[in-house]
C-alpha cells in the first residue's frame, strides 16, 4: 500500500474507488490492520505540530539558521510533515496554571489540539492514559504538584487514571469538574454544544456542575451524569457502544439521521448539509468503522431510506438529497 495514499485518505480526498481499496487491504490481514493504524497515529502527531515545522509552502525552504538556507523539493517537505516524531507542543512560555485550591503555581502548561476529523492518544505526566476524540483542547501542567492533577478539557475524552490516592486527579471544564483517584471514565464537553456528560467505567469519581455548585454526585460504574435544565441529573447505562469513539467506532443507538450526521462531521472532518427533509428525524442504530469512510457509511445507510447524496471532494461537502 502506498503510505501516500494512506494520507490522502486522512485526510478526506480519497475517491470512492480509494476507500475502497484501502478499506479491502485493511482487512486482509492483521499486519495491514496495524500498520494503518501505527500510520493513522503519526498522521494524528503530526498533524497537531504541523505548524511547528514552518515550511514556507511557496518558497520550497525549509527554514535552517541564517545563511545555511536550503531549497527542498516537494516530496521531501511532504516526507517531513509525515515522518517528524513530535506528538505535543509545549506553550511558547509561562502560564499561572489555577488550581482549585485557590492558590497559583507558575508552571509550565502544554496544550494540546485535535483537529475535526482526527483522534489521539497521549500519555499525562502521572501516567494516566488518555484518548482525546475530534475537536477536543485539553491543557495540562508539565509535571503534577502533590496536591492534585488538574486538566482543563474542552471536547471528550476518555481517561484511564493512574492510581495515587494522596494525590486527586481533577478534569475541569467549562461546565463541571470531575475527581477521581483511580479509575477510567469518559467526559463529553463541547463548548459549542454546551453539552456536559461523565460516564463512569470504572472506579468512582465525583462530579460537580459549575451552574450547580452546590449539588455533587457520587457515580458508580455503568452509570453516567449530566446537565439537564441547569441541574446534574445522573441515569444508567447498559449499553458503552456510544464510547467506543476510542476503538476507532462510530457507534448509535436510536439515535436521528440528523445527529448522526453531526457525528460524521467531527469524525470524517466535512460538512453535512441535509436538504431533503424527510431523513433528518428517522431513527436508527447501528455501527460503522471509521476506516470504512463517509461514502461506506451514506451507502449502508441508503439500503434503509431512500435518499441520494452529493460529495464535493474540493470543499468538503456533502450533500443529503
Amino acid at each position: 500500500m502506498d503510505f501516500k495514499l494512506l494520507y490522502k485518505f486522512f485526510e478526506g480526498l480519497t475517491t470512492q474507488a480509494e476507500d475502497e481499496l484501502i478499506r479491502q487491504w485493511v482487512t486482509d490481514s492483521p499486519e495491514n490492520e496495524k500498520r494503518f493504524f501505527e500510520e493513522r497515529r503519526m498522521f494524528d502527531a503530526i498533524l497537531l505540530n504541523s505548524k511547528e515545522l514552518d515550511i514556507e509552502e511557496n518558497t520550497g525552504q525549509l527554514p535552517v539558521p541564517s545563511g545555511n538556507r536550503r531549497r527542498i523539493s516537494a516530496y521531501f517537505r511532504e516526507f517531513i510533515k509525515i515522518a517528524a516524531v513530535i506528538a505535543i507542543t509545549l506553550s511558547g512560555s509561562w502560564y499561572y496554571f489555577l488550581h482549585l485550591n485557590k492558590t497559583d503555581r507558575r508552571v509550565a502548561v502544554q496544550t494540546i489540539s485535535v483537529p475535526a476529523g482526527q483522534r489521539l492518544n497521549i500519555i499525562l505526566p502521572d501516567g494516566t492514559d488518555v484518548w482525546l476524540n475530534a475537536k477536543t483542547t485539553i491543557k495540562y501542567p508539565v509535571s503534577f504538584n502533590e496536591k492534585e492533577r488538574l486538566i482543563l478539557l474542552e471536547g471528550q475524552a476518555y481517561f484511564n487514571v493512574a492510581k495515587n490516592k494522596d494525590v486527586p486527579f481533577l478534569v475541569k471544564t467549562q461546565d463541571g469538574i470531575i475527581q477521581a483517584l483511580g479509575t477510567k471514565f469518559d467526559v463529553m464537553a463541547y463548548p459549542d454544544t454546551r453539552s456536559f456528560e461523565t460516564m463512569l467505567m470504572e472506579g468512582k469519581v465525583k462530579v460537580r456542575a459549575a451552574c450547580d455548585s452546590l449539588r455533587s454526585v457520587i457515580l458508580t460504574p455503568n452509570n453516567k451524569a449530566y446537565l439537564k435544565n441547569g441541574k446534574l441529573e445522573t441515569e444508567y447505562v447498559d449499553d458503552f457502544s456510544a464510547y467506543e469513539w476510542k476503538d476507532g467506532l462510530i457507534s448509535f443507538k436510536n439515535e436521528p439521521f440528523a445527529q448522526i450526521m453531526k457525528s460524521f462531521e467531527k469524525v470524517y472532518d466535512i460538512k453535512i448539509i441535509i436538504e431533503n427533509p424527510q431523513v433528518g428525524n428517522l431513527i436508527y442504530t447501528g455501527k460503522f468503522r471509521v476506516i470504512d469512510g463517509v461514502d461506506y457509511a451514506l451507502r449502508v445507510l441508503q439500503k434503509d431510506v431512500n435518499f441520494k447524496y452529493e460529495r464535493d471532494t474540493e470543499k468538503h461537502i456533502v450533500y443529503i438529497k
